[in-house]
């Protein structure tokens, strides 16, 4: 039989797939394969037909087109229907449904022309053997095609009788869940077939319901897409082989099995989500691959290869958030540059594969593509971007020169004496920085009168805060020791001078702290307990993370699960955070400032923490507590020592404050709760009323780690309660 004699079929598939589907028909035995948009007209035998429905692994639908009929207005379209031989194509006891598509002048209504179709189909039947089949749109039997354009329409039987796309193993799925055929269709154009035949790995580090590593999964055991389906639409077809579909679906399970039986390649999936992790190992039992994929609760920010075996190459394939879910998209900026380093520093040599419907978002990695593939997810434009990380390499350690050494090079005796002293430091307290799983910490303060800086470790940057010499010193002898601690640091700290941000500190009144120092917007994530907070170490005074707290957040985090959380003054919100991993029921942040309650909800996205839970309010706290009927068991007050308000004149001191401040907060604290009360004002007293008047413990020397010490007056902290009732 000629190729032209042979019959004609048509696979629709997501937009952008095409080509990847018309190499996979003719791999499964298509005489020709011709692509159109969102589709490809083939031709082949009917065994070709079943095996396309049993084995595409890109295809939405496998149609059989059966004729044209004139559809110039819905009598035209009844009249063309009825006049096809159905009764020789399928038994009226078959439940039938009809997709119908496409509209014209006539035809404006999708549901219209389905209907019209739908009674031309049962009319033939009344007439041709005295009775009408069943519709059943949940379950048909047979689904007929109809596409309407202009005046004509195409009417074909749906053989795979409902999107391929559903494998039958999605027990559960998130917000925005990646369609099987369109996660295949990313794993061919990364090429994973050949990597996996190759002995790679695979990791997709949020995986959600664990669609790609499923996919993955029945790539690298030769597993048929369709094995996991119910039912065909050719199956209540007259014409239907039973034979033929019985000997391709045997030869399909005794693939399946030796796939699961032999060694396949390390395929691992992680989540920050404990519920989403549950979705993805119920799926991935449900396609019985429970022994070969593997997935855990991890934050991006852990990422790490694997070290249980030698994995020397291998694919990062994922699809981050790109929509609602997380809120707005600027503030996804953030999780894609983490994702961008971590990839970088812990799987070199490797592939990715990103998946996102933003250019910016796939330029914030940081990584440059050198190819990218447009496909679409539904009606959304989405690319897909893929990286050779092998090709990126971290610059070198730079050695720095001039100010702050001698003629031969070498440091000063001043440069020298600080770096030896930062060395001693670092000797002291990386190793239990390292075992507390602390990233930030404060290596040194002041700890020499006349290097009067504060040096603070921010994972591999570092951030030095200068000290303003009191007008007793010589601003050219402060001058030259800000030169020796830029010499020292990079050498003593072995870091590169770019990784240093200076900056000079003063005593500050007011809002002066929070005001915008310089408009780099270069956020950094850096990890701290289960949380994931953004520092900016260029902008502010401060960036963003008070690193003396520390203590005091992982002990809001231990004590917030089933708890209602209120952080007032609330900053950038780390607390909150905590609060909110931690298990709180929910959390509500106040704070006069839209830039830090901006980097609060930047926070909240990047650990994929939901704003219905957690509340943003922007209002002065004391008016805020005042005006609430709401109560909590959990309340950390953190105040500055000073606060003007431009707009009202009004200003704010701690010491003379504080009093009514706490008593409106406790007026909010449900009994049994519990209020942190903390400020960093030189010379604090608390006022004696509210120790007599409340359960008042000073827990101050509980709330400083070991990188404080030197600097025990860095804040005062209480721990509050209501009064015990007999």
């Amino acid at each position: 039989m000629t190729a032209a004699a042979q019959p004609q079929w048509f696979a629709t598939c997501p937009k952008g797939v095409e080509p990847l589907l018309a190499d996979e028909l003719q791999q499964l035995g298509a005489s020709t394969a011709r692509q159109t948009v969102a589709g490809v007209h083939f031709t082949g035998a009917w065994s070709v037909a079943y095996r396309a429905c049993l084995w595409s692994r890109l295809a939405n639908r496998i149609l059989w087109p059966l004729q044209k009929v004139a559809a110039g207005d819905a009598d035209a379209l009844y009249r063309g229907l009825r006049e096809m031989d159905w009764n020789a194509l399928f038994d009226p006891a078959a439940r039938i449904a009809v997709d119908f598509s496409g509209s014209n002048r006539e035809i404006r209504n999708t549901q219209f022309g389905a209907q019209r179709s739908k009674d031309a189909i049962a009319d033939h039947f009344t007439a041709a053997v005295g009775r009408r089949p069943d519709v059943d749109r949940s379950h048909a039997d047979v689904r007929i095609n109809v596409r309407l354009a202009r005046g004509s329409a195409q009417v074909a039987i749906d053989l795979s009788g409902g999107s391929l796309h559903q494998r039958g193993y999605r027990r559960g799925a998130g917000a925005a869940p990646l369609k099987e055929n369109l996660a295949a269709a990313i794993l061919l154009r990364a090429d994973w077939p050949a990597m996996a035949a190759r002995g790679g790995a695979l990791i997709d580090p949020m995986c959600g319901s664990g669609t790609l590593l499923i996919e993955a999964g029945m790539m690298a055991a030769d597993i048929a897409p369709g094995l996991g389906r119910r039912r065909f639409g050719f199956e209540k077809l007259r014409v239907f082989d039973h034979a033929q579909w019985q000997a391709l679906t045997n030869e399909a399970d005794s693939r399946a099995q030796q796939g699961r039986a032999r060694q396949l390649p390390e395929i691992r999936g992680y989540d920050a989500s404990a519920k989403m992790v549950q979705r993805a190992m119920d799926n991935i039992g449900q396609a019985g691959l429970a022994k070969q994929v593997r997935v855990s609760a991890r934050p991006l920010s852990d990422l790490k290869r694997p070290t249980h075996r030698p994995l020397a190459t291998g694919l990062i394939v994922t699809n981050p958030p790109y929509g609602e879910r997380l809120g707005d998209k600027s503030q996804l900026h953030d999780l894609y540059a983490l994702l961008g380093r971590r990839m970088l520093e812990e799987f070199p040599g490797w592939q990715a594969a990103v998946f996102t419907s933003e250019e910016a978002l796939a330029r914030a990695t940081g990584l440059r593509s050198h190819k990218r593939y447009t496909l679409y997810n539904g009606a959304l434009e989405t690319g897909l971007y893929l990286f050779d990380l092998g090709n990126n390499e971290l610059r070198e350690r730079e050695r720095p020169a001039g100010p702050g050494r001698t003629a031969a090079g070498e440091l000063t005796p001043g440069a020298a004496m600080f770096a030896n002293r930062l060395r001693k430091n670092r000797r002291r307290l990386a190793p239990w920085a390292s075992r507390q799983g602390i990233e930030c910490y404060r290596l040194y303060d002041a700890d020499m009168p006349e290097y009067s800086v504060a040096v603070d470790i921010y994972g591999e940057r570092v951030h030095v805060a200068e000290y303003k010499a009191p007008p007793s010193v010589d601003e050219a002898a402060a001058g030259r020791r800000m030169d020796e601690v830029r010499a020292a640091l990079p050498e003593a700290l072995e870091v590169p001078a770019h990784s240093i941000v200076y900056k000079e500190r003063a005593r500050q009144r007011g809002s002066a702290q929070y005001e915008r120092r310089s408009r780099r917007g270069e956020f950094l994530p850096v990890r701290e307990g289960q949380a994931t907070l953004l520092v900016n170490l260029h902008d502010y005074l401060d960036t963003g993370l008070f690193l003396d707290h520390r203590p005091l957040r992982l002990r809001i985090a231990a004590e917030a699960k089933d708890r209602d959380f209120l952080n007032l003054f609330c900053y950038t919100g780390s607390a909150t955070i905590h609060a909110a991993l931690g298990g709180a029921r929910s959390t509500t942040s106040v704070d006069k400032s839209n830039t830090y309650l901006d980097w609060l909800r930047r926070n909240l996205a990047l650990n994929e923490l939901p704003p219905e839970r957690n509340h943003v309010v922007r209002d002065d706290c004391l008016r805020w507590l005042q005006q609430c009927d709401g109560s909590f068991d959990l309340i950390l007050l953190d105040p500055p020592s000073f606060s003007n308000t431009r707009s009202s004149g009004d200003n704010f001191d701690v010491q003379r404050d504080h009093e009514k401040l706490v008593r409106a907060a406790m007026a909010r604290l449900r009994p049994g709760g519990v209020l942190y009360f903390s400020n960093n004002r030189r010379g604090f007293r608390l006022a004696p009323e509210l120790a007599r008047d409340f359960a008042c413990e000073d827990i101050t020397g509980a709330t400083l780690d070991r990188d404080f010490e030197r600097n025990r007056r860095i804040h005062q902290c209480w721990r509050l309660g209501h009064p015990a009732t007999s």
